[in-house]
Order: C-alpha cells, then sequence, then structure tokens
C-alpha cells in the first residue's frame, strides 16, 4: 500500500475498534433500560438475561459464529460452513504470523471484534419479551440455540453474500435480473440493509413475539398495566444506548469518512424526530407526554434509521425517524389488542420501526426512493425491501417456533406461579435490586449511645435529607 493507504486504513481500523467498543456498550446499556422497564422485583433477573447473552455469544461467535456468518463455503446461501473458520482458524493470522488483512483493508480481527457485538445485542434485545416468567438456564440454553440457527445465519444471508443479499444468486437478482460491477456480478436492484434493520430488528422482533405468545402471559398481565419501577434507570439506558448507537451505524460503513459522518447525523436527526412523534401520538392519546415515551421514542427512531442511516438524507431522516416513533406508539399497544404479553415492548419498538426502517428506503432513499427521483426503480427497490423483510421475519418465526416450542417440552419455560408472584429475583438469582435493610439508622442503646439531641438535630438538619428520600420515593415505584 501506498503511504497514503496504509494512512487511512489505521485511521478506518482506529474508527472500527472504537465502534466496537460503542456497540459492546450498547449490551449494558440496554440491561439498565430494561432493568428499569421491569417490575421492581424482576429488575435482576431482566438485567442478568442481557448479561447472559453477552456472555454466551461472545463464546460461539469465537468458536462457530463468525465462521457461519461469512465463510466462503455456502449452503444454498443461507448458511456458511461452521467448520470453515471453526475457532477463528484462519481468519486472524497467517502461516508466518501475519494479521489477515480484511475485506475493508486492515486486519481482519477487526472486523471480527466489531460483528461479535452486533450478534450479543440482537440476542439479548429478545429477553424484554419475556420479562418475570422465564427460568434463567432455558434463557441461556435458547440464547445458545437461536444465535446458532438464526442469527447467524441471517447475517450470512444479509451480509453474506446470501440469500438476502445483493449477490448474483440471491433473490433480488432473481427478481430484477443482474448488471455487471466491475469483475462481480450483482443484482440490478440490491436490498440494503446498512446497519441490521433485517438481520437485528426484525430478526430480535420477531423472535420476541414468537416467543411471547409460547410462553404465555404473564402473572396479571390483562388485569393491570405494569409500570416502569425505576424510571430515570429507563432515561441512563435509552441514553447509553443512544451513545453505543453510533457505533453501531456510523461504524457500519467500515471506514472514517463522510459516509460515517452522514450516518451519524442521520442517526441523531431521527433519533430525535422519532422523540417528537411518539410524544405526539402519546399526547393525543393519553392526555400527557412521559419521559419514558421520550425515551422509548429515541430508542424507536434509532431503530428506524439503522437500516437506512447510509442511504438517507438528514432531511429525509427526520421524516423517516417522525413516523417511525408515530407508528411505534401504536405498536406498543399491540400486545393488548391481541393480547400477548410482550413485556418490555420488543414488538412496538423493534420489529415494527425495523420493518418501517427497511421499507422506507423504498420511498426515500436519496435518488432511487419512490418520493425521491428513483422513478419506476423506486418501485422495484420498495419491492426487494419488502421480500428481504418479509424473508428474514418468515425464516426467523419458524427457527424460533421450532426452538421455543422444544425448550417448552423438554426444560421448560416458566418458573412457577409462587416464584412468579413472589418475584424471580429472589426465587432464581437470591438477591433484589434494592437492598433497603443496610440503609437504615441502628441507635445504640448502650454506654455509647447518641444523644438524644444528636438525633433530633440530624433529622431537622434541613430539607435536604427529605426532598432526597421523596424524590428516591416518587423515582422507584416500590410497588
Amino acid at each position: 500500500m501506498t503511504p497514503d493507504q496504509t494512512a487511512a486504513a489505521s485511521g478506518n481500523a482506529s474508527w472500527i475498534l472504537m465502534s466496537a467498543g460503542l456497540v459492546l456498550l450498547m449490551t449494558p446499556a440496554l440491561a439498565l433500560f430494561y432493568g428499569g422497564m421491569s417490575r421492581q422485583k424482576s429488575a435482576i433477573n431482566m438485567m442478568m438475561m442481557s448479561f447472559g447473552s453477552l456472555g454466551v455469544v461472545g463464546v460461539v461467535y469465537v468458536l462457530w459464529g463468525w465462521s457461519m456468518s461469512y465463510g466462503k463455503e455456502s449452503f444454498a446461501g443461507i448458511v456458511a460452513n461452521p467448520l470453515q473458520y471453526f475457532g477463528l482458524r484462519d481468519s486472524v493470522t497467517d502461516a508466518a504470523g501475519n494479521y489477515l488483512v480484511g475485506d475493508h483493508g486492515y486486519a481482519n480481527v477487526i472486523d471480527i471484534a466489531f460483528q461479535v457485538t452486533f450478534a450479543s445485542i440482537t440476542v439479548a434485545i429478545i429477553s424484554g419479551s419475556l420479562a418475570n416468567r422465564v427460568k434463567f438456564s432455558t434463557w441461556l440454553t435458547f440464547t445458545l440455540l437461536w444465535a446458532t440457527l438464526s442469527y447467524f445465519p441471517m447475517a450470512h444471508m444479509v451480509w453474506g453474500g446470501g440469500l438476502l443479499s445483493g449477490n448474483e444468486n440471491g433473490l433480488a437478482a432473481m427478481m430484477f435480473g443482474t448488471v455487471k460491477d466491475g469483475a462481480d456480478t450483482v443484482a440490478a436492484i440490491a436490498p440494503i440493509d446498512f446497519a441490521g434493520g433485517t438481520v437485528v430488528h426484525i430478526n430480535a422482533g420477531v423472535a420476541g413475539l414468537v416467543l411471547a405468545v409460547i410462553i404465555g402471559r404473564s402473572h396479571g398481565f390483562m388485569e393491570s398495566m405494569q409500570r416502569p419501577h425505576n424510571v430515570p434507570l429507563v432515561m441512563l439506558g435509552a441514553a447509553l444506548l443512544w451513545f453505543g448507537w453510533f457505533g453501531f451505524n456510523a461504524g457500519s460503513g467500515f471506514a472514517a469518512d463522510g459516509l460515517a459522518g452522514l450516518a451519524w447525523l442521520n442517526t441523531t436527526a431521527a433519533a430525535c424526530a422519532a422523540m417528537l412523534g411518539w410524544l405526539l401520538a402519546e399526547k393525543l392519546r393519553d392526555g400527557h407526554v412521559t419521559s419514558v415515551g421520550a425515551a422509548s421514542g429515541v430508542v424507536a427512531g434509532l431503530v428506524t434509521i439503522t437500516p437506512a442511516a447510509g442511504a438517507l438524507t438528514p432531511l429525509t431522516s427526520l421524516i423517516a425517524g417522525f413516523i417511525g416513533g408515530i407508528l411505534a406508539a401504536i405498536g406498543v399497544g399491540l400486545k393488548y389488542r391481541f393480547r400477548f404479553d410482550d413485556s418490555l415492548d420488543v414488538v412496538g419498538l423493534h420489529l415494527v420501526a425495523g420493518i418501517w426502517g427497511t421499507l422506507c428506503i423504498g420511498f426515500l432513499a436519496k435518488g432511487s426512493g419512490i418520493l425521491t427521483g428513483g422513478g419506476a426503480d423506486g418501485f422495484k427497490l420498495l419491492a426487494v425491501q419488502a421480500v428481504t423483510a418479509g424473508g428474514a421475519a418468515i425464516y426467523c418465526a419458524i427457527i424460533t417456533m421450532i426452538l421455543g416450542l422444544a425448550l417448552k417440552a423438554t426444560m421448560g419455560w416458566r418458573i412457577s406461579g409462587d416464584d412468579e408472584i413472589a418475584g424471580i429475583d429472589t426465587s432464581h438469582h437470591g438477591e433484589s435490586a434494592y437492598n433497603y435493610e443496610d440503609s437504615t439508622m441502628t441507635v445504640d442503646t448502650g454506654v455509647n449511645a447518641i444523644p438524644e439531641g444528636a438525633v433530633a438535630a440530624s433529622r431537622n438538619k434541613g430539607a435536604r435529607g427529605t426532598s432526597r428520600t421523596s424524590e428516591v420515593d416518587d423515582a422507584v415505584d416500590l410497588d
């Protein structure tokens, strides 16, 4: 490489490593978001489900995940050979110990590090549909199987040159033919999934919906509406998700260049517009706006722009995000209409917004959408996007249904009714999110007793202590 190319590769490598760190942060951020959204007595369990999936996926990705996703030996365009790069064999260094250069001009191991974080967050998202009622051991088993049979094949189909990609053997090429791109033959109208609308959000959203139906509703689901027990935790989780999403989207161009800047700006624009869209829908429907609505709107906008971050302009990102926020706000109510217990709104936030984000490309993609000068090709692009989204949803639904029913018949999904009522945190993890006993004052009645006047003085020291106690009671729903 020339000195300029070497410098560019070094800069790109630095940016992707930074992006990998940002995306890794998203799984603990999701744990905070879900922990705050859940009941107080299941907050630890919700956070453990995210951390547990991170541990399982991190292991299996090194063993066979990379090979199944990006291996060159493809089986019918659905999945690659898990043994080709098993344990990252022939993926990190050559026989002489030199780092192998990947498709983007820097060390291949950097791309592997980036992609494992995507797999981890995708599986963790599903747990939001299962709050309060599932065995942790069954969840971890499902995590391993679903990552292997759904996520890795989906990554191969969309990003690894498989059936849902722009490859000459993909569905898009079958629909509208192929063209020459240099020495390669590609689909004339290629599907666009910049950072994971299908691979991450539709995939996880469909899985959450299928599992919610198979496992059944939690105790008291239709009797009362579950309130988030810790709103500040929800807001903190959403803020950290937003921060991590810059690596998720801006890193998916695999270079520190103008496209990364565009994806960064589009991500912000869509998130802001979606928050306003959600709040508008909330105001019209409920008569007030909420902080949880604002946080949820931000997430809906981030999901919406994920597949489109490199294909839209900042202006059309505002439009897509605003509509996405409204659609997601409506979508979270589907669980009450159809009586399935999607506890923490995975269907509304990820499936509905993910589908819209994938389809909006057909309308709004710069220069190629129906509304942005694409003409007849815009309708073709919309058709390709719809087929891609539909194909991803159908594949995921089948795999998840098989796994969900198999685990239900063998390990069992549900904890006991008594454990669910008492709280899964104490019954299955032996701990609780808040230990109030340690925060109480113990008064020594012996020779070292605190003088009565000192206790009274401490109680009357000022309004600040009382105010803080009141704030905690308001922020944390003790019911």
